[in-house]
C-alpha cells in the first residue's frame, strides 16, 4: 500500500474532522425537526419512541441515506391535526407517507417546499376543500400522487397535467363532484391512474385518455361518464387493468380493446353498452373478462376459447345469443363462468370442467338444450351449479355424488327426469338444492346432507312416503315438495325440526292424520298441506305456533272442530273443501276470512260475511218457556213501541252508523294512483278492531280484504288527535306526494288515499311478513325451553338477511340516486322495512321524507324527526340534511341484522352503533359478536363483511360514510359466490373493505 506524502496526510488530517462534524449536525437538524413534528401533532403514543436519546435512522418510520433523513412513513399512527407547515425543512425529503390518519385542514401548501419530493401519500384521511390550483408547484420529480379517501371537492385542476413525470396518479373515493381535465392524458409517465366512485358532472372520456403510452392500470369505476368508450385503444400498447364499470357508456366496445397484447382485466359491467362483443383478439393474456349488465347481442366470439389465461368469464345481463364455443369449455385456467340472463342457445360443451379447476357455473335463464356437462365437478372444487330456467334434460350426472365442495345446485325449471345419484343427497357442504318444475323421480333418502337448509322439489314425480329419518334434517329452513306423488302419512319427525320456516306438501296423496303433537315448529311461518287426503282433525298445536302466518289445509278430509287457539298470527287461511263442523273460533270470524271455510257444511257463523250457516242458539230451559201472558203482552207493547221510534228515527241511525261508529263524516274523496276493483265503501266498513293489525303514533293500521279472490290491502288511518293534526297532516302529504312519484320493487306501493275533512286514511299493498323488526326482536314470543333449559328465539336465517338486506339498500338507492330530485326517507329503521311472502323487502312509511333541493346538496329542515339509535350523529346537531342520515340508519340496520341486538341496545349509554364501533376497536374477534342464532361456519366470511359495511355506513362524520349505490355493491359482493349477480366472495369483501382503520368511522 503507498504512503501519502506528509501534506496530504495533513490535509486529511484537517479535513477529516470537519467533514464528521458537519454529517453529525445535518442529523441532529433532523432530528429536531422530527421530535418539532411529534411535538406539532401533540406527542401521539404511537411515536414515544422519536426521542433524543435514539437515532432517527433507527426508528421504523424514518428512512435515511447515509445520515440524511429522505423518507417518514408514518401510517395507522393516531395522528391528528394537520400537516406541520415546517415538514419541509428536511430538506432531503423524497418520501413522505401519512396514509390512515385522521389528518384534517386543505390540500397542505407547505409540500410546495419539499422540493425533492418523489412519492406523496396524504389517502384515508380527513383533508377538506378543493384541490389547488397550483399543485403543480409540488416537486417536479413527484412521481407517486395519492389523495384517494379524503373530502376533497370541486374539479381535478388542470394543472396537474404538469406534474408531468406522475407515474401513479390516485384519486379514487374523494366528494369531487367537478371535472376531469383532459390534460391528464398528456402525463407520458403515468402508468396508474385511478379516479373511481367519485360524482363527476356528466362527463365524457377524453380521448387523450387512450393516448397514455405507458399506462397500465386505468380504473374510472362509477366516474359518471357518458357518451361512447373512445377507440383509438392501440394508443395504449402497455394497458393491462381496465375498469370502467358502473357508468352511464353507450355505444358499442372499441373493437380493437381486445389487441392490446398486455391486457389481463376488463371491467366494463353495468353501462349501456350495445352492439356485438368484438371477436379480433390478441389480448391472450386476459384473465378476467367482465362485460355484464350491459345491452350487448350477438354471440360469444370464438376467440375467447384461445385464452388460456382467462379464470372469470362474466357476460350476464345481457342480450347474447347463440352457442357457447365449445372451445370455452376446454379453457385450462377458466374457473368462474357467469353467463346467465341471456338468450343462448344449443347444447353446453360437453368439456365443461374437465381441463380447469371450475368453481361457478352459472347458465341460467338461457334456451339451453340436451344434457349437463358430465365433467363439472372433475376437479372437486365446484362450489355453485346453477343451470335454472333453459330446457336442459336428460339425467343428473353421477359424478355430482362425490362432489363435496357443492354448496348450491338449482336446477329447477327445466325438462330433467330419472333419480337423484343418492350420493348428491349426502354431498357434506350442500346447503341449497332447487330441483323443482322437472320430471325427477325416485323416493326421499332417509339421510341428507348435514347442512341442507332448502330443498325444493315441487312439480316432480317423486314418490314413496316421506321417510322417518326427516327428524335428522336439523337444518331445513324451507321444504317444498308440492305437487308430487308422495304417500302415507306425515311422520311426527317432520314436527321436530326446529328450523323449519317454510313447508309445502300440498297437492300430493298423503293420508292419515296429522301429527298430534307439534313437537318444534318453532320458526314455521308457512304451512301448506292442501290437496292430499288427510283425515282426522286439526291439533290444536297449531294453533300455539307464534311464527305461522300462512296455514293451508284446504280440500282434505279433516273433521270436527276448528281449534279455539288457531288464528292469533294468521295472516292467511284456508280450511276449505273439508268436512269441518261447529261454530268459527271468535279470532277468525271476520271478514278477513271470508273465504277460508267454504266447503264445509257443518261450519256455522253468526257473520253474514263468511257466507256460513247462522249458528243456532242454545236450546231453552223449561222455565224459559213458561213464559205469563201477562210478559208476553209487555213485551209486545215494548217491540210496537220500538217499532215507532225505529219508523220515525231512520235517518238519525244512518247517520249515526256513518259518523260515530266508524268514526268518519260521509263526506269521503278517493284519490287512486292506478286502476283498481274496490272503492272506499269496501275499506271504510271493516276499520274496526277485528281487522287492526298493528298501532303506532300516526295512527291504527288494517289489513283489509277487498275483493272475493283473496286479495287484502294495508290501510294506515292517520289519528285525528287535535295536537297532532298539523304534524300528521304533513306527514300525510309527504308520504302521498313522494309514493305517488315514485314506483320501485323495494319500496312499498301506494295504491291511494282517502280522505275527509278531518281523516285520513293511505292504502298500501299488503305485505304478508309485516316489518323486519318483528322478525329480528320478536318479543311478544314466549320462551320455549327444551331439554337444557335453554331460551331458542324465533331468527330469520342468514341468507335471508342478506337478501332482505340487499333489497332495503336498493330501494334507498334508488331514491338518493334514480329519483330526480333525490329523496331522503329521514326514518329509515327496521320496523320500516317491510317484508312480503318471498322475504322481499320494501322501504315504508315516508312521513319524514324529503325532497332533495338540489342533487346532493344539503337540504334544510324545520325540526329534527327520527328513531333513537338511528339518527345520525349530525342529525342531532344541524337542521341541514342530506342522504348520508338515511346511510347511517341503514348501517344500524346492517349491525342488527348481523348481531341480532336492537338499535338502542348497546349498553346503559350507548347506542348498538356506538357499541359495535368500541367492540371493533378493542380488538376482540369480530366473529364473537355476532347472532349466536344464525352464525354458521359457511357464513361467517359473509356476516363480519355485512357488520365491517354497518361500521362504515355508521361513520361519525358523513362524508366517511359510503353512498346507498356502493352499499349495494358491497352487498351484492358479501354474499356466497353463487349468488345471482354476485362478483367476490365475502372474504375478498372483508380484505378490500375500505375500513382498514376502524377509528376513522
Amino acid at each position: 500500500m503507498p504512503i501519502l506524502p506528509l501534506p496530504s496526510l495533513l490535509l486529511l488530517f484537517f479535513l477529516l474532522p470537519f467533514h464528521v462534524i458537519s454529517q453529525s449536525t445535518t442529523t441532529q437538524n433532523d432530528q429536531n425537526i422530527l421530535l418539532k413534528i411529534k411535538s406539532f401533532w401533540s406527542n401521539p403514543p404511537s411515536l414515544n419512541h422519536w426521542n433524543q436519546s435514539s437515532d432517527p435512522c433507527s426508528w421504523p418510520e424514518i428512512t435515511c441515506t447515509g445520515t440524511n433523513i429522505t423518507g417518514i412513513t408514518v401510517v395507522d399512527q393516531d395522528i391528528s391535526g394537520t400537516v406541520p407547515p415546517f415538514i419541509c425543512d428536511l430538506k432531503n425529503l423524497t418520501v413522505l407517507d401519512l396514509n390512515y390518519n385522521d389528518i384534517t385542514g386543505n390540500f397542505p401548501a407547505a409540500l410546495y417546499n419539499c422540493t425533492n419530493l418523489r412519492y406523496l401519500d396524504l389517502s384515508q384521511n380527513y383533508f377538506v376543500g378543493k384541490i389547488p390550483d397550483d399543485i403543480s408547484r409540488l416537486s417536479p420529480e413527484l412521481r407517486y400522487l395519492s389523495l384517494f379517501g379524503n373530502n376533497f371537492s370541486g374539479d381535478i385542476p388542470a394543472s396537474i397535467s404538469r406534474l408531468s413525470k406522475l407515474s401513479s396518479l390516485q384519486l379514487h373515493q374523494t366528494l369531487l363532484n367537478g371535472s376531469f381535465p383532459q390534460e391528464i392524458g398528456y402525463l407520458n409517465d403515468l402508468e396508474e391512474l385511478n379516479l373511481s366512485f367519485n360524482k363527476f358532472t356528466p362527463s365524457r372520456l377524453p380521448p387523450s385518455f387512450t393516448q397514455l403510452k405507458r399506462l397500465r392500470k386505468f380504473y374510472m369505476t362509477e366516474a359518471n361518464l357518458i357518451g361512447e368508450i373512445p377507440g383509438n385503444f392501440s394508443g395504449m400498447p402497455a394497458m393491462e387493468i381496465l375498469d370502467l364499470s358502473f357508468n352511464r357508456l353507450n355505444g358499442s366496445i372499441p373493437r380493437d380493446l381486445f389487441l392490446l397484447k398486455n391486457l389481463t382485466q376488463v371491467y366494463l359491467y353495468e353501462n349501456n353498452l350495445t352492439g356485438e362483443i368484438p371477436d379480433s383478439i390478441q389480448a391472450l393474456n386476459l384473465k378476467i373478462i367482465d362485460l355484464s349488465a350491459n345491452k350487448l347481442t350477438g354471440e360469444i366470439p370464438e376467440g375467447f376459447g384461445n385464452l388460456a389465461s382467462l379464470t372469470n368469464l362474466t357476460l350476464m345481463y345481457n342480450q347474447l345469443s347463440g352457442e357457447i364455443p365449445t372451445s370455452i369449455g376446454r379453457l385450462p385456467s377458466l374457473n368462474d363462468i357467469r353467463i346467465f340472463a341471456n338468450k343462448l342457445s344449443g347444447e353446453l360443451p360437453p368439456d365443461f370442467g374437465r381441463y380447469s379447476v371450475l368453481k361457478i357455473f352459472e347458465v341460467n335463464q338461457n334456451q339451453f338444450t340436451g344434457n349437463l356437462p358430465e365433467n363439472l365437478c372433475y376437479s372437486g372444487k365446484l362450489i355453485g351449479l346453477i343451470v335454472f330456467s333453459n330446457n336442459l334434460s336428460g339425467e343428473i350426472p353421477n359424478s355430482l355424488e362425490t362432489c363435496g365442495s357443492l354448496r348450491v345446485l338449482q336446477v329447477y325449471d327445466n325438462r330433467f327426469s330419472g333419480k337423484i345419484p343418492d350420493g348428491l343427497w349426502k354431498v357434506s357442504s350442500l346447503d341449497k338444492m332447487m330441483m323443482s318444475d322437472n320430471s325427477f323421480s325416485g323416493e326421499l333418502p332417509s339421510e341428507l346432507a348435514p347442512k341442507l337448509s332448502i330443498l325444493e322439489i315441487s312439480n316432480n314425480k317423486f314418490s314413496g312416503e316421506i321417510t322417518t329419518g326427516v327428524s335428522s334434517w336439523t337444518n331445513m329452513r324451507v321444504f317444498k315438495g308440492s305437487n308430487n306423488l308422495f304417500t302415507g302419512e306425515i311422520p311426527q319427525g317432520l314436527t321436530s325440526l326446529p328450523n323449519l320456516a317454510t313447508l309445502l306438501l300440498d297437492g300430493n296423496q298423503l293420508s292419515g292424520q296429522l301429527p298430534a303433537t307439534i313437537l318444534s315448529w318453532n320458526s314455521l311461518n308457512t304451512l301448506n298441506l292442501s290437496k292430499n287426503q288427510l283425515t282426522g282433525q286439526i291439533p290444536a298445536g297449531l294453533g300455539f305456533l307464534k311464527v305461522l302466518s300462512v296455514l293451508d289445509l284446504s280440500r282434505n278430509n279433516l273433521s270436527g272442530q276448528i281449534p279455539a287457539q288457531l288464528g292469533r298470527q294468521l295472516v292467511s287461511l284456508d280450511l276449505s273443501g273439508n268436512k269441518l263442523a261447529g261454530a268459527i273460533p271468535a279470532q277468525l270470524d271476520n271478514g278477513a276470512f271470508d273465504k277460508s271455510f267454504q266447503g264445509n257444511p257443518g261450519l256455522c257463523s253468526n257473520n253474514p260475511v263468511l257466507g256460513l250457516n247462522s249458528c243456532s242458539s242454545r236450546p231453552q230451559t223449561e222455565q224459559s218457556r213458561k213464559i205469563s201472558g201477562k210478559s208476553v203482552a209487555i213485551i209486545g207493547s215494548i217491540a210496537a213501541i220500538l217499532m215507532l221510534l225505529a219508523v220515525i228515527m231512520t235517518g238519525y241511525v244512518i247517520v249515526l252508523y256513518r259518523r260515530r261508529k266508524h268514526g268518519f263524516n260521509s263526506n269521503w274523496k278517493f284519490t287512486s294512483f292506478q286502476k283498481l276493483t274496490f272503492t272506499e265503501s269496501t275499506i271504510l266498513p271493516r276499520l274496526n278492531d277485528n281487522h287492526m293489525i298493528g298501532q303506532g303514533g300516526s295512527g291504527k293500521v288494517y289489513r283489509i280484504p277487498v275483493n272475493r279472490s283473496g286479495d287484502v290491502v294495508a290501510v294506515k288511518k292517520i289519528s285525528t288527535r287535535k295536537d297532532l293534526d298539523l304534524r300528521l297532516e304533513k306527514e300525510f302529504l309527504a308520504e302521498v306526494e313522494i309514493l305517488s312519484m315514485i314506483r320501485h320493487s323495494n319500496i312499498v306501493k301506494l295504491m291511494g288515499h282517502i280522505s275527509c275533512d278531518n281523516s285520513k286514511l293511505l292504502v298500501y299493498e299488503y305485505l304478508e311478513n309485516r316489518s323486519l323488526d318483528r322478525w329480528l326482536h320478536r318479543k311478544q314470543s314466549p320462551p320455549n325451553r327444551g331439554l337444557t333449559g335453554s331460551v331458542r328465539h324465533v331468527v330469520l336465517d342468514w341468507p335471508k338477511r342478506l337478501h332482505i338486506a340487499l333489497g332495503a339498500a336498493r330501494g334507498l338507492s334508488y331514491m338518493h340516486h334514480d329519483c330526480c330530485p333525490a329523496v331522503i326517507h329521514r326514518d329509515v329503521k327496521s320496523s320500516n322495512v317491510l317484508l312480503d311472502g318471498e322475504f322481499n323487502a320494501k322501504i315504508a312509511d315516508f312521513g319524514l321524507a324529503k325532497i332533495l333541493a338540489k342533487g346532493s346538496e344539503l337540504t334544510a329542515v324545520s325540526t329534527v324527526a327520527g328513531s333513537f339509535g338511528y339518527m345520525a350523529p349530525e342529525y342531532g346537531q344541524t337542521l341541514k340534511v342530506n342522504e348520508k342520515i338515511d346511510v347511517y340508519s341503514f348501517g344500524v340496520i346492517l349491525l342488527e341484522l348481523t348481531t341480532g341486538k336492537e338499535a338502542n341496545d348497546g349498553n346503559e349509554h350507548s347506542s348498538l352503533a356506538e357499541w359495535a364501533l368500541q367492540y371493533a376497536l378493542g380488538g376482540d374477534p369480530i366473529e364473537d359478536v355476532l347472532d349466536k342464532d344464525v352464525r354458521e361456519p359457511m357464513y361467517m366470511n359473509e356476516m363480519s363483511s355485512v357488520f365491517k359495511l354497518g361500521l362504515w355506513c355508521t361513520s361519525r362524520l358523513p362524508a366517511n360514510r359510503p353512498s346507498m349505490m356502493e352499499v349495494c355493491q358491497m352487498l351484492l359482493r358479501c354474499g356466497p359466490a353463487m349468488v345471482v349477480g354476485t362478483r367476490k366472495s365475502g372474504q375478498d369483501v372483508v380484505d378490500h373493505l375500505p375500513l382498514l382503520k376502524l377509528e376513522n368511522v
